[in-house]
C-alpha cells in the first residue's frame, strides 16, 4: 500500500452538512434570471417547472453517462435565454446551503501538518468563483491544494476523468496514493474505487433516488465525523 499523498473531498454533504432542498423552489429562483418578454408565455411558473425538468435530464446525464454541464447549460435545456447578471436570486437560495463544515479547518490543518495535500472534486453546475468564494467566506481556501469544479470540465463523478484531474490539480500521480472522501455510495466510493483510489464515506446525507447510480461501492471507511480522518489516514500509512 503507498503512503497517503494527498485527501481529495466531495463538496455538498461532505464539506457541508446535507440539508434537503425544495427543488421547485428552487427552479422559481433560477427562473428570476430568465430574459423577460411581453409574450403571452412569459410565465415565471411556467418557466421554472421547464427549468426544473432541464435539471432532471441535466442530473441524469451526470448520473449515467458522467457528462457535466453549467447553469447556462440549464437554461438551454430548457429553451429559455437567461442574463447571468439575474441569479442573485438563486444563489440566494442555494448560499445558506454552502456553510463549511466547523470540523474542516482543524482536520484540514492536521492533514497538511502530517505532509498530506487537500483537494476537492465537486459535482456541480454552479462556476468555479461561486465555490471559491463560499471557501474564503468561512475562512478555508488557504488550506486547498487543488480544486476541481465539474462545471470546467467534461466529465462528472464516477468517470475516472474527473478524479485525475483532481489528482493532477493537487500534484499526485498515483492514485493509491489518494483517498476521496464523500456521502455517496455511487459518485464518490464506487467511483473512487474505480479510478484506484481509496475511499472514505460520510454516511449522513439522503440521497435522492433520482440521483443514486447503478452500482454502491464498499468504502475502505466509513466516518460520522470529519476529525476521524487524519488517524485513518495515520493508520494506513502505517501499514504502507
Amino acid at each position: 500500500m503507498a503512503r497517503i499523498e494527498a485527501v481529495i473531498f466531495d463538496w455538498g454533504g461532505t464539506l457541508t452538512r446535507w440539508h434537503d432542498v425544495d427543488f421547485h423552489a428552487e427552479s422559481v429562483a433560477l427562473a428570476q434570471a430568465v430574459r423577460r418578454t411581453p409574450s403571452p408565455d412569459d410565465d415565471h411558473h411556467a418557466h421554472a417547472e421547464r427549468l426544473h425538468r432541464a435539471g432532471e435530464v441535466i442530473w441524469g446525464r451526470s448520473r449515467d453517462h458522467q457528462q457535466s454541464s453549467t447553469i447556462a447549460d440549464l437554461f438551454t435545456e430548457a429553451g429559455l435565454e437567461h442574463d447571468p447578471d439575474l441569479l442573485r436570486a438563486y444563489y440566494d437560495f442555494w448560499e445558506p446551503h454552502t456553510l463549511t463544515d466547523p470540523e474542516v479547518r482543524p482536520m484540514w490543518e492536521e492533514l497538511r501538518s502530517m505532509g498530506v495535500k487537500v483537494g476537492v472534486l465537486s459535482n456541480t453546475v454552479w462556476p468555479r468563483e461561486w465555490h471559491v468564494g463560499f471557501f474564503e467566506r468561512d475562512g478555508v481556501y488557504d488550506l486547498v491544494d487543488g480544486d476541481v469544479y465539474s462545471s470546467e470540465v467534461p466529465w462528472t463523478k464516477p468517470s475516472p476523468l474527473a478524479f485525475e484531474a483532481a489528482m493532477r490539480a493537487v500534484g499526485v500521480t498515483d492514485p493509491a496514493a489518494c483517498v476521496y472522501v464523500g456521502d455517496r455510495l455511487f459518485d464518490d466510493v464506487w467511483g473512487a474505487h474505480n479510478a484506484g483510489l481509496r475511499a472514505i464515506h460520510v454516511p449522513l446525507s439522503t440521497i435522492p433516488a433520482t440521483q443514486v447510480g447503478h452500482t454502491e461501492g464498499e468504502p475502505d471507511a466509513s466516518i460520522t465525523s470529519l476529525l476521524e480522518i487524519p488517524a485513518i489516514v495515520r493508520g494506513w500509512d502505517s501499514e504502507s
